[in-house]
């Protein structure tokens, strides 16, 4: 019994050094995911934020429309520019997708990146006229940002990962093979993937932050952290990007036209491959 404790230990730390190095090998039975190709970019998730009538609106648009049509856009030149690449959607028509069925299809999928598009807009602001209080519309927003979860949140992120991760039974019809957190070998398993994807997740918002930035000459909040569920509901790297101000009149044109359609979704393209030869093994 000390034997198999001990060889099982041994699994895990191998398995810690793996992750480090990027490249997972297999590990025992219990493990669902084939860890071989765990951290190369086999299947990506779109996710169009927003559907049935809901999100941000312009003065002729709607963050549900724009966010479709860039998921759409995003999907044909991933499969056009990294043939290798699977690409799955959250969302295909204009009807509302809950979060957690978002993130349940993202999961369902085995997803290697979770990208969520969405568009921004800033609340009214509020003035004191004549001791009454006057809501002023603001269309000063301008650019894009990059949300990953926020940490205090990983332990929702821990409950997805041991969905993924772990079997709840074998396929003969054996004992329960779940998740046991008294399992110290398991819980290691556990905290390397929840910090490798977090990791990994904040790569990616930078490197599509940058694209946006330095070569499109965007403005940008950058990189922030949000409590969002359909992030850390994600056993998968997972970021997600606001595309522009849509109650901007000069940024809703932007996000409508074909041109700034086609930029933003070059941009994305451009981060996921360099975000390809960032982590995976030569």
């Amino acid at each position: 019994m000390k034997n198999k404790a001990l060889k099982r230990l041994i699994c895990c730390l191998w398995v810690i050094l793996c992750l480090s190095a990027s490249h997972v090998y297999a590990y025992y039975p219990v493990v669902k995911k084939d860890t071989t190709n765990n951290f190369r970019v086999r299947t990506i998730v779109i996710d169009p934020g927003h559907g049935g009538h809901t999100g941000a609106k312009g003065t002729y648009s709607t963050e549900e429309q724009v966010t479709l049509a860039l998921g759409f856009k995003l999907q044909k030149a991933i499969q056009k520019e990294i043939k290798d690449v699977r690409v799955v959607m959250t969302r295909t028509t204009p009807d509302g997708v809950s979060l957690q069925a978002r993130a349940d299809i993202a999961n369902e999928a085995k997803g290697d990146l979770f990208i969520s598009l969405h568009c921004n807009a800033l609340p009214e602001k509020i003035h004191i006229v004549h001791g009454k209080k006057v809501r002023i519309p603001d269309h000063s927003g301008k650019g894009v940002l990059e949300l990953v979860y926020i940490l205090r949140r990983d332990k929702e992120e821990g409950a997805a990962l041991r969905e993924n991760l772990f079997d709840e039974k074998d396929t003969k019809g054996g004992p329960n093979l779940g998740f046991d957190p008294t399992d110290p070998g398991q819980m290691i398993i556990l905290n390397a993937f929840k910090a490798k994807y977090r990791k990994n997740s904040i790569l990616f918002a930078n490197l599509v932050n940058d694209e946006f930035v330095q070569t499109d000459g965007r403005p940008s909040d950058g990189v922030l952290e949000q409590s969002i569920h359909v992030l850390c509901h994600t056993a998968m790297p997972s970021v997600l990007i606001e595309t522009g101000f849509i109650d901007n009149p000069a940024e809703e044109d932007f996000l409508n036209s074909e041109d700034g359609q086609n930029q933003i979704v070059a941009s994305i393209v451009r981060a996921i491959i360099n975000y390809k030869k960032e982590i995976e093994p030569i």
